[in-house]
């Protein structure tokens, strides 16, 4: 498959998938900051979202 095929698939398969790719793409900003451009405060607060997600979730779990 050339190089001009591939990038029609990939563009189909992000147009067909795009809550996916969306995810996909939120997740990795959210890692490159953390990786890159967090301070020790931001850490610190994402922590506390992070502990807050989690109870949230397995709340939901258990109903």
């Amino acid at each position: 498959m050339d190089k001009n095929n591939q990038t029609k698939a990939n563009k189909k398969w992000q147009e067909k998938n795009r809550e996916h790719t969306r995810y996909l793409r939120n997740r990795s900003t959210a890692r490159n900051f953390i990786k890159k451009q967090a301070t020790l405060e931001d850490i610190e607060e994402l922590e506390i979202l992070l502990e807050e997600r989690q109870y949230n979730l397995k709340e939901d779990n258990d109903e």
